[in-house]
């Protein structure tokens, strides 16, 4: 629930869907940067990526500007590391469809790997890899629902997360980041995953930057006044994450206003006063939508929106923020709607995964082998 089926064209096409995007300074080789794009919920063994899309990382270097702004400022030389797959194919009678895929980064190198290859390809200051690996994230997704559809808080404990030993689809990029980036750039980057149609057009089809902003900040519309009707995800996914259009803009802003301030109002106080104009004071902050890393810090597993929550402070950050496999995010961003830091940080009841990440390449989980039933969800009040 990350971002998994978000929108209607990612449940018409889960090949394209990002389920999630990670960016953390490798556990234990300083120097490297590892970024994680996974697609493709509830994996079977025969999922395949597509030979059509060019699943791709995009990287900005951005800084904090000075004074009260809420938002940082995003520079206009871009990295990015692209991955492209062959069709698959059968090497002998009756084995199964092998597939070959290449990864490009814009600063020249290439790396080639055979997908679900551990190993993966190696090039100057680059390592790729790509399979299907059990998929990481972990929320309760069914309780979220209910705390919309009730209007209060339904986490439990222990909770229940759809993704419980699912398997996605992994592409993995660890970078050496002097030789990609070089000595002096840095060290703030912005972050986004995007599924495009390559060609003389192309055409955005899915875009990641934070966790949970489509289905939590912007999938409910009921507390919308103005685009009630708008199922706004579509849309959202195909702008530029760096350069949102004026077309809809008002409407992304009004549905988050809306749907931030029910979320502060669920402990029945208010943490985050709009200003005069109804603008919730994290609107600005999320519609630059993108994760923010600093690649001179070391690797923290629990460091998700700490530089943005340093930013609206007006302090200095101290981890490297990022999103690492393990952290536990749907707290964080629950815990930030609901009461901004101010009171117990509130758990969905869901930890982890049932098996944690690794510390070494590729550092997903190998996929599970029989993964238990999807649990639908439910919107059932008494539930």
């Amino acid at each position: 629930m990350s971002d998994h089926n978000s929108g209607p064209r990612a449940l018409a096409d889960p090949v394209v869907d990002i389920t999630d995007v990670y960016a953390f300074p490798s556990p234990e080789q300083p120097g490297l940067l590892v970024l994680v794009l996974n697609v493709f919920p509830n994996a079977e063994p025969a999922a395949l990526f597509s030979d059509a899309v060019d699943y791709r990382f995009r990287l900005r270097p951005v800084t904090i500007p000075r004074g009260t702004a809420a938002a940082f400022a995003v520079g206009e030389k871009e990295y990015t590391f692209s991955f492209r797959f062959a069709g698959p194919v059968e090497h002998q009678a009756g084995s199964p469809l092998a597939q070959e895929g290449t990864c490009t980064a814009s600063t020249g190198q290439t790396a080639s790997f055979r997908v679900n290859d551990e190993q993966g390809g190696k090039a100057h200051g680059l390592r790729a890899f790509a399979g299907r690996r059990m998929d990481p994230f972990f929320f309760d997704g069914v309780r979220a629902a209910q705390t919309i559809m009730t209007r209060q808080l339904a986490f439990v404990s222990p909770g229940d997360s759809r993704q419980y030993r699912q398997n996605v689809l992994s592409i993995v990029v660890e970078l050496d980041i002097a030789t990609t980036f070089g000595a002096d750039a840095g060290p703030l980057f912005a972050v986004v995953g995007e599924t495009m149609i390559p060609g003389p057009i192309t055409v955005r089809l899915e875009r990641f930057g934070r966790p949970l902003m489509k289905s939590v900040v912007l999938g409910a519309k009921d507390f919308d006044t103005v685009n009630r009707d708008l199922d706004i995800r579509d849309l959202y996914n195909q702008e530029d994450p760096y350069n949102l259009g004026p077309t809809y803009l008002g409407a992304y802003r009004a549905r988050m206003n809306a749907n931030l301030g029910f979320w502060d109002g669920l402990d029945h106080k208010t943490d985050w006063p709009p200003d005069a104009h109804g603008t919730h004071p994290l609107t600005e902050l999320l519609l630059a939508d993108f994760m923010v890393i600093d690649v001179s810090k070391p690797y923290a597993e629990d460091s998700y929106f700490e530089i943005e929550r340093a930013l609206l402070k007006g302090a200095s950050h101290q981890s490297c923020g990022g999103r690492s496999l393990n952290d536990d995010v749907a707290d964080t961003i629950v815990t930030t709607l609901v009461n901004a830091g101010n009171g117990a940080r509130i758990s969905d009841g869901v930890d982890q995964q049932a098996v944690r990440a690794s510390r070494t390449f590729p550092y997903l989980v190998p996929p599970e082998l029989n993964p238990p039933a999807k649990i639908e969800l439910s919107l059932d009040k008494s539930g």
